[in-house]
């Protein structure tokens, strides 16, 4: 039966006698006015009661509040846990993590809040952590860059031949000065080595950028990588320029490049995480005592644990031009230590060793533990 939009006054007194009768009554005149109008049932109750006008969209009732408080408190703690990290990166740690925190007793939540937790979208993380985000560190670092001139036509700048970098192996590493507004004097510099295909990031602080320090810190970073070294990209500095690491590459048989003068670009792993990880965990302050030094390396002793096992990193997959925009396109994140178990270049040995290390590690611990060492690197700025 095709619709006929009622009378204004037909639909009044319609309404008026369906208020006034009584549950028979009221059965009857619906069926008369779905049969004279054809209406749906349903739409034809909700014009009778008043809550819907003719044609004028769908019946919106309020929608039931599916979230609780509990859930908004659960999601604020976790995403406390992992360094506030972006929503994506957050639900991709949450799905890891979950039942551990839980066994652990970090997590002490209802079992239908735990439920929520782990069906729960990206979108709905960031509705819940929208405005709660606490405020991060501000400043600009200094570009204290001088370039060596002497080794440049020795040492090749990057080319995709270079390297295989579908293997760990193969790290970009830079100097990121601890000066403050002051860059006068010896200060601190943390040297930043970063896997490329992993993400895997190693720091070891030195008093100055003095080529004996630095090429200790290397050797530090070295043992401490989860894989062999097989190749080192830096940037033009003096500090990486130079006959004792070209000849140290020379005799370990490692690859050494470097990226073109006055182009960041060249090394981008590297000097995104100066900013996401170095900055990040030790600001734009002044650290130039070798107590404060001391102080940098345990915070990194255990910040390495906490960034390369529990927090996951994007890899940009390809860029896609559409006229004048620019689409970045990521993979799926996953923490470094997830990459180097998935890759068939890491053996067996090596995977079992990690294994092993990330069955004795707690990500609440360690952040506390974190939070303490910072703390003491905190009061050692203060007391001057």
């Amino acid at each position: 039966m095709s619709k006929s939009k009622p009378s204004a006054a037909y639909l009044r007194s319609l309404k008026k006698r369906y208020r006034q009768a009584n549950r028979t009554e009221r059965s009857a005149i619906l069926d008369e006015f779905v049969q004279t109008s054809g209406y749906h049932r349903k739409y034809a109750i909700a014009m009778l009661r008043g809550r819907q006008q003719p044609h004028r969209g769908p019946i919106r009732r309020p929608r039931a509040r599916y979230y609780q408080g509990e859930d908004r408190a659960a999601v604020l703690q976790i995403a406390e846990w992992f360094d506030e990290i972006s929503s994506r990166r957050l639900r991709a740690a949450m799905d890891v993590t979950l039942a551990d925190l839980r066994d652990q007793d970090h997590l002490r939540v209802s079992a239908a809040c735990f439920g929520r937790l782990q069906t729960m979208s990206v979108s709905t993380l960031e509705r819940i952590r929208a405005g709660a985000r606490p405020s991060r560190r501000s400043g600009r670092g200094r570009a204290l860059t001088k370039p060596g001139t002497l080794l440049k036509r020795q040492i090749p700048i990057r080319t995709f031949a270079d390297w295989d970098e579908t293997r760990p192996g193969f790290v970009e590493i830079d100097l990121v000065a601890h000066c403050g507004e002051d860059a006068s004097g010896d200060f601190a510099q943390t040297l930043d080595a970063t896997d490329v295909l992993t993400g895997w990031t190693e720091l070891q602080a030195v008093q100055n950028k003095a080529q004996i320090h630095v090429f200790a810190a290397l050797q530090t970073i070295r043992a401490q990588l989860p894989v062999p070294l097989l190749g080192i990209d830096s940037d033009n500095g003096v500090e990486f320029i130079n006959q004792e690491l070209m000849r140290y590459c020379d005799q370990e048989r490692l690859t050494f490049t470097r990226g073109r003068v006055g182009r960041k670009n060249d090394n981008p792993f590297v000097e995104q995480k100066n900013w996401s990880v170095v900055r990040r965990i030790a600001g734009y302050d002044r650290y130039d005592t070798l107590r404060q030094v001391r102080l940098l390396n345990q915070v990194y002793t255990v910040y390495r644990l906490y960034i390369n096992f529990f927090l996951p990193v994007m890899k940009q997959k390809e860029k896609v031009r559409d006229g004048s925009r620019v689409r970045k396109i990521f993979d799926a994140p996953q923490t470094p230590y997830a990459r180097l178990l998935a890759s068939p270049a890491v053996t067996d040995e090596d995977k079992a060793r990690l294994r092993k290390i990330y069955a004795t590690l707690d990500v609440v611990q360690l952040k506390q533990e974190l939070e303490e060492r910072l703390a003491a690197l905190d009061r050692s700025r203060k007391k001057r």
